[in-house]
């Protein structure tokens, strides 16, 4: 038994030699840092640019440095801008240090067209007999009683950015901010552009909460002018499709 147990010991005393060894070297490689810096991108301009249909666009372009030092031969930048074409377009610079760590900058461009007369600008309320949750087919009204959130969408704004671009508090009219009660969390903001013949366009979409966007707008969005309506059917995740139609009911409120 004594044997034994010194046996055990031995074997104990063994293996705790290689446990301390094997942790000891890990301390080792846990100890064997080195400073690291990272490249410092100081982007010229402004991080949003609108520059008129056709016209040329002229990137400000981006300084870097690393170290203290010039590191511009690093920068790498993608995305291209379509003068011809409304719409925004993500310019992205980018530049890693000498241990593979990256950092970026981004800015948009937005091309709209100066000829756009139409001014969609205004609060809107909801037309909750003509909105649909196609999903179903039920109005918004039919929706509304059924949740017992509220019996009107109101207070959805359009705001102009440039001349035939605004910018939307809520693109879903109204669907989960007001009619499920979510709250304006879940409202899709968004960006939308209108010619002179009232076609609309979605060109950009953010819902925080979820994190995600629109699909699409179906064809046949429009804007009607004589009515002051705005009409579209959109996609969202795939499986969810709406047609609000909001109308407008006042100016924008002044900024105090």
């Amino acid at each position: 038994m004594k044997k034994l147990y010194i046996f055990a010991m031995t074997l104990f005393m063994a293996t705790m030699g290689i446990a301390f060894t094997s942790c000891n070297d890990d301390k080792d490689q846990l100890t064997d840092s080195r400073l690291t810096y990272y490249v410092v991108l100081e982007m010229q301009g402004d991080d949003f640019i609108a520059i008129p249909k056709g016209s040329k666009f002229v990137d400000p372009g981006c300084k870097a440095t690393l170290g203290g030092e010039d590191a511009a031969d690093r920068i790498v930048t993608e995305g291209e801008v379509d003068v011809n074409t409304v719409g925004f377009y993500p310019i992205v610079y980018s530049a890693a240090n000498d241990d593979g760590f990256d950092i970026s900058a981004s800015r948009t461009v937005c091309v709209y067209d100066p000829n756009v007369t139409i001014d969609m600008s205004g609060v809107y309320d909801a037309d909750m007999e003509a909105s649909i949750y196609l999903n179903n087919g039920k109005t918004y009204a039919d929706r509304a009683a059924f949740y017992g959130k509220t019996n009107q969408v109101s207070g959805i704004t359009f705001e102009e950015v440039v001349p035939g671009i605004f910018y939307c508090d809520d693109l879903f009219g109204g669907w989960y901010a007001q009619i499920r009660g979510y709250g304006w969390g879940y409202a899709m903001t968004g960006y939308i552009s209108v010619d002179n013949d009232g076609n609309v366009e979605l060109l950009d979409s953010y819902t925080p909460t979820w994190g995600d966007s629109l699909d699409y707008f179906a064809d046949g969005a429009k804007y009607d002018v004589q009515t002051k309506t705005i009409s579209y059917k959109l996609s969202y995740a795939g499986q969810i499709y709406m047609a609000p139609v909001l109308v407008w009911v006042s100016p924008l409120p002044e900024e105090e």
